[in-house]
């Protein structure tokens, strides 16, 4: 045995050296690379974005919903009530992280296409420095925790690449959902780090915003107990209150009967609340409810009692998501002050853009019937459906989002909703809270501010600076400026004095208090559009038009909005026929290959797997030894919002299918022992319906006819073998056996995508550009 101990004489080592050692050591001295060090006593900081969250959604800008926490935070902070960010998801966080216009930083609209314009590539571009960076390299932990979305569908797979993922782009951890939106009680795919996260089931008492919570407060003890003054900065990116709403029992229940009333009444009381607050000028007009085409919201009082009560019961769980998000903000504070690290804490409160119309006219109770409709397809309303389904929303059953009726209300006074760009696309509450740092409390600051400033701000605060080079590459010119003076001053003038906006085809540009806006209607020529013009500083609610008035001032603008443009690669223009959304590069035709999945595989990821089946028919073959006794699910793809799955039970072969929360079950009888295949056929017959036909050892045993075609995002969860995890396809088989793992002996699935319907999106595709062609 070798022993480990040194010489009895520990300078016997250095017998016949001394004098070379010593001479080393007089010298020279040791070196070590020196670690990014943030400043001495550097505030942490955390930036908390909510989702969909209107203007008027919390008290201190006017709402009923009790928000105790974050009206706390602007009691003892500053409220900004003329910050505006983009009027859609995905842009505003690029320009939060990057302080550049979304466009210019690659994110000219949600990150669900690739077209192939520098505008919308759909991920940050790589000589951008984020937030996550800044803080990284300065020597702060760079953490985040919820929605990512800055990387396009395509790359959220296990073969990535992951260049755009966050731990690519700047943070230390991560712990969320990379895609738009998820189910709060079973998320389709949960990520951490670099990697996504296989969970069969999860507790009946799961949250997502909770266990959002929970990870954020474990980073924080982490970075703390391992390093004792090392500041971190955290990006706490909320799922709510984005579709679904879905909530706690005891978070609905608090507001059961709050808005029976109906939302012209709520309106009302939330406008006169902010005129009683000051976060809207006196004299600010409440506009008549929205009456523009496509954007129309009927009278409460004209609604049906069905629909009062269904639409009643959307609002009630929204409450309950704001009411969540609010807690959230209530236990970091406790966790933050019980560390002793809450005075010297920057908090940023904010939301992405106003509150959401894409509920449309009714609602609904599975929100991919309502991206259906934005997609132009109709015939999937079902007000009566949706009524039925009043005791299971908010709960994991169903997918409810609420009608735009009440996205006029959460924009209160705003005209319009998110994705315009009229003010309630995109004036959101803004609040900031630092009590080391910041000695104003409860004040108001109405300076117009943009989040592009919001880099540059809290670089100030910080004493960080912003590099101009990265890589070799010099950085894209800033869009933003700090307000850090404004924080401490009220009379501190705006450094955002003009800003231009865009989204799908909504243009709008803001100078000095003058804003000039177009509503666009799809499939429209641009130059029939009229531009309406409003004096903000006078008139913040858009209630007159002065385009007539002042001619000179509207064309000033609307040029000014072209010079923009193209100074931000914003063209070219969304003409409402969908081929943004269609285009893809070419090599994602590869993934639409014979595929075989085997048991144990994690969930095969969404996007990858709906390549399989989107627009087209299909088929699914079995390879197993069937004995007699043997169940479980064979395969399973999609969640309560949509899907299909075949499984065993009772020695019974059944296919069921979810349209869009209408479940069909076909029953294809006994299996017989020894059966060696099954499987599924699945022809798309035109107007949007599949032929579904069950075979057995090659032979068909039952069949379903007039099956919806899943499409706009539903499949929303990817393909299980051998067991139906997280949110199930049928409800029933889950209450009865849970994820359903199979019994006998299961070889594997084998997904066989045959041609493109003649409906599909690639034939419209070629067919513009076959039109195209006829004009050159």
């Amino acid at each position: 045995m070798t022993s480990t101990q040194g010489p009895a004489d520990p300078t016997a080592a250095y017998a016949g050296f001394e004098g070379e050692v010593g001479r080393i050591f007089s010298t020279s001295k040791p070196w070590w690379p020196q670690p990014p060090t943030a400043p001495e006593k550097a505030p942490n900081i955390i930036v908390m974005l909510a989702d969909d969250l209107g203007f008027a959604d919390l008290g201190c800008y006017g709402s009923e919903i009790d928000t105790p926490e974050l009206d706390s935070l602007a009691a003892h902070g500053v409220r900004y009530t003329n910050f505006h960010v983009n009027p859609m998801c995905s842009p505003t966080r690029a320009s939060m992280l990057t302080g550049l216009n979304h466009h210019l930083a690659g994110m000219g609209h949600v990150a669900h296409s690739d077209p192939g314009f520098p505008g919308y590539a759909h991920e940050i571009r790589d000589n951008a420095v984020t937030m996550a960076e800044l803080y990284r390299d300065n020597g702060w932990a760079s953490l985040m925790v919820g929605k990512w979305h800055l990387c396009k569908d395509a790359n959220l797979s296990d073969a990535g690449p992951r260049h755009s993922w966050p731990l690519q782009k700047g943070f230390d951890r991560y712990y969320g959902i990379l895609d738009g939106f998820t189910n709060f009680h079973q998320p389709h795919r949960l990520y951490e780090d670099n990697h996504a996260i296989t969970t069969d089931q999860y507790p009946d008492d799961y949250y997502f915003t909770d266990d959002l919570t929970d990870q954020a407060i474990t980073m924080i003890d982490e970075v703390r107990s391992s390093h004792p003054t090392k500041p971190f900065f955290l990006y706490y990116a909320h799922g709510a209150v984005h579709a679904p709403l879905q909530a706690k029992p005891r978070d609905m229940e608090k507001y059961r009967g709050r808005y029976d009333a109906g939302w012209d009444a709520v309106r009302r009381q939330r406008y006169e609340r902010q005129l009683e607050l000051g976060v809207i000028p006196e004299g600010t007009a409440l506009p008549p409810r929205n009456t523009e085409e496509n954007h129309e919201v009927t009278a409460w009082d004209d609604l049906t009692d069905v629909q009062r009560e269904t639409f009643a019961r959307y609002m009630e769980i929204f409450a309950g998501m704001v009411d969540s998000v609010d807690q959230s903000v209530g236990r970091l504070r406790e966790h933050l002050e019980a560390m002793g690290e809450w005075d010297n804490t920057i908090i940023v409160f904010t939301s992405d853009n106003g509150g959401s119309r894409e509920g449309q006219y009714d609602g609904t109770s599975q929100y991919f019937r309502t991206l259906l409709l934005q997609a132009g397809r109709d015939g999937f309303e079902d007000i009566e459906l949706d009524h039925s389904r009043l005791d299971l929303m908010g709960g994991p059953q169903t997918l409810p989002h609420y009608p735009l009726g009440w996205a006029m209300v959460s924009n209160t006074p705003l005209r319009m909703y998110k994705i315009n760009t009229h003010q309630g696309g995109h004036q959101v509450p803004f609040i900031v809270h630092w009590p080391a740092g910041l000695e104003p409390q409860g004040e108001i600051r109405t300076q117009y501010q943009h989040i592009t400033d919001l880099l540059p701000t809290l670089a100030e605060l910080t004493g960080v600076t912003i590099p101009t080079m990265k890589d070799g590459q010099p950085l894209p010119e800033p869009a933003g400026a700090s307000f850090a003076d404004s924080l401490g001053d009220g009379a501190a003038e705006s450094t955002h004095p003009e800003q231009y906006y865009e989204m799908i085809g909504n243009r709008g540009f803001y100078r000095e208090g003058w804003s000039a806006v177009t509503l666009r209607q799809p499939r429209t020529a641009f130059s029939d559009e009229s531009w309406e013009l409003h004096h903000l500083a006078e008139d913040p609610s858009e209630s007159r038009d002065l385009a007539a008035e002042h001619p000179e001032k509207l064309n000033e603008l609307v040029d000014a909005w072209e010079d923009a443009a193209w100074a931000n690669q914003v063209f070219p223009l969304d003409e409402g026929n969908a081929v943004k959304m269609i285009e893809k590069p070419p090599w994602d035709a590869q993934l639409a290959v014979d595929t075989m999945i085997r048991p144990g595989t994690p969930t095969l990821e969404r996007w990858r797997a709906l390549q399989l089946i989107f627009s087209r028919d299909w088929a699914v073959d079995v390879d197993l030894d069937y004995a007699e006794g043997d169940e479980g699910m064979l395969f399973a793809h999609g969640d309560q919002g949509g899907g299909y799955a075949m499984y065993i039970e009772h020695g019974r072969l059944a296919f069921a299918f979810n349209g869009y929360g209408s479940m069909t079950v076909v029953d294809a009888g006994d299996v017989p022992a020894g059966t060696r295949s099954v499987g599924l056929r699945m022809t798309n017959v035109g107007d949007g319906l599949w032929r579904a036909e069950v075979v057995v050892a090659d032979a068909v045993v039952a069949a379903a006819d007039e099956l919806p075609v899943l499409m706009a995002m539903a499949p929303f969860e990817g393909i299980d073998v051998g067991l139906d995890r997280r949110s199930p396809v049928s409800w029933e088989i889950y209450e009865r056996h849970g994820p359903f793992r199979y019994t006998g002996t299961l070889h594997g699935v084998t997904y066989r995508p045959g041609e493109l319907a003649d409906d599909a999106g690639a034939r419209w595709l070629d067919y513009l550009k076959d039109a195209g062609t006829k004009f050159e």
